[in-house]
């Protein structure tokens, strides 16, 4: 399929995307042909504050354009966490940013004098990894987009596949660890308590006490194991143990999520983006691994880098404010 832009919007209009993360709030303003006219983010507040925040981002963006060019600006696209009910502009729940039921409504409309269309922040850079990034030479692929939480689309013989209310998988949810730590969801053990990124800097530093603040730490200890790191910083880092359990614990997690999702549907394809995606093949190569010895049935699937990484979202949010459709 060849996606067209949404009528009316010329090859020179310029597009405005928000991509609201559970830490951060991203936004850029962009050309036809990706290129960022601006763009900033601020720190996601918690509940409904955070659509003030997203208002007041969208206009510091437009009030760095010229004149010329805020009148090129003729739609827009924001993207929200959790579940989404986009047919009724309702953003139903968000555990990481802590809001429930809250009516988007013609805020963001109104205030920018454009339209806005809004959507699950994963279904859209899930698509945009799968039509324009590292899927899109395969009909059925599933991809992972691990941050703050962990989230996923997925496409099975070249159609994109939506949920009831048309929401992502939320495959963060799903619960592998009955003896597990609790999630905000309200269950116990699931994926994301074990394989999210903030889940991973937690575990590193309650295994040493030593504070961590992001799970690129722990993965750049993991690559400093055999070197000599521990003599550079008087033998405090147990990078190699501390990090190498930490990192498994969290692969076998993810592994055992994806194992109900590849039986069913089978994808030809993983595609592993968001944040935590920059750790590269230190997490894609172990997961390749855990998958293969879990799998008898059904092939284990390709397993590679997403090609927008921490960047799927935001490019997610202008293709989507551009095409109008996920498909």
């Amino acid at each position: 399929m060849n996606l067209q832009p949404v009528i009316g919007l010329g090859p020179q209009a310029l597009v405005l995307g928000l991509d609201v993360g559970g830490t951060t709030i991203k936004a850029e303003i962009s050309d036809a042909a990706g290129a960022v006219l601006a763009a900033g983010d601020v720190a996601t507040p918690r509940g409904p504050a955070a659509f003030d925040a997203m208002l007041r981002l969208g206009d510091a963006l437009l009030d760095k354009l010229s004149e010329s060019e805020r009148a090129r600006v003729e739609r827009a696209a924001v993207l929200l966490p959790g579940v989404v009910d986009t047919a009724n502009s309702i953003a139903v729940f968000s555990a990481n940013v802590g809001w429930r039921d809250i009516e988007v409504g013609s805020r963001f409309t109104e205030r920018w004098a454009m339209p806005v269309v809004i959507e699950h922040d994963v279904a859209a850079a899930g698509w945009a990894e799968w039509r324009f990034g590292a899927g899109g030479d395969r009909d059925s692929v599933c991809v992972v987009i691990i941050g703050t939480g962990i989230s996923g689309t997925l496409s099975v013989g070249g159609r994109f596949v939506r949920g009831g209310i048309g929401q992502a998988g939320e495959y963060g949810h799903i619960a592998v660890r009955p003896d597990g730590l609790p999630c905000p969801c309200g269950n116990t053990g699931c994926v994301e308590t074990v394989a999210s990124a903030a889940a991973i800097a937690r575990a590193y530093t309650r295994r040493t006490g030593i504070e961590c603040d992001s799970a690129a730490m722990v993965f750049e200890r993991l690559a400093d194991a055999g070197d000599d790191a521990d003599a550079r910083d008087g033998g405090t880092r147990a990078h190699d143990e501390h990090a190498r359990a930490v990192v498994d614990d969290a692969v076998d997690a993810l592994a055992d999520g994806l194992l109900g999702v590849i039986h069913a549907a089978c994808p030809e394809r993983i595609v592993l983006g968001g944040g935590l995606a920059g750790a590269g093949e230190a997490l894609a190569q172990p997961l390749r691994d855990a998958l293969a010895a879990r799998l008898r049935v059904v092939p284990a699937p390709e397993v590679v880098l997403g090609a927008f990484g921490a960047r799927a979202g935001l490019t997610g949010a202008a293709l989507f404010a551009r095409y109008g459709v996920l498909a």
